[in-house]
């Protein structure tokens, strides 16, 4: 009996601050336009590409039309990010970030194996740009970004008095050279 009166005069503290935020995560998308344009964009590209042949004859349409698709999706989903993405919005973007260049994969090979060469460089900027997009949020998502800060401000550094000492040498050079001559 008295281990009865012990346990319910323990204090427990409760987080409830989590659970409503847990569950506003799960709840809703808090970013409906970028989680839109991101597949969007994506999906328009694909679409285009796949029946391009019945929009327009013009290849030079369909190409700047799909390169412009790719470039728009690349730079549409830089937002600056003030609230915390909810897990179907990191659902959404992580398996379009995934599967689309898995799709230029395959119009990779069966634009290769069909021998419609002249649409090989379209694939091949749909698979660049995909998967450049990827690598940069895989990067970014594995903390490589302290990294790369670290190494580029590494080499700014060192390489500076480098490539000043290397101008001052040749403006001397020049100076020489132009007084030798006359």
């Amino acid at each position: 009996m008295k281990q009865a009166l012990v346990d319910d005069t323990e204090d427990v503290s409760l987080d409830f601050g989590s659970e409503e935020e847990l569950a506003l995560r799960k709840a809703k998308i808090r970013h409906p336009l970028a989680t839109f344009f991101h597949l969007f964009f994506r999906v328009s590209a694909i679409i285009t590409y796949l029946f391009c042949d019945w929009f327009s004859n013009s290849f030079v349409a369909c190409f700047v039309t799909i390169l412009l698709l790719l470039s728009f999706d690349f730079w549409s989903v830089k937002v600056p990010t003030r609230a915390a993405s909810t897990e179907a919005e990191a659902r959404i973007f992580w398996l379009g970030l995934i599967i689309c260049p898995v799709i230029w994969t395959v119009f990779f090979f069966s634009t290769l194996f069909s021998l419609k060469l002249k649409w090989l460089a379209l694939v091949i900027a749909g698979i660049s740009l995909q998967t450049a997009n990827l690598y940069g949020y895989i990067h970014c998502k594995l903390g490589g970004h302290k990294s790369t800060r670290r190494a580029t401000s590494s080499f700014v550094t060192a390489d500076v008095p480098k490539r000043q000492a290397r101008r001052t040498a040749e403006d001397h050079t020049e100076e020489h050279g132009k007084t030798g001559t006359r």
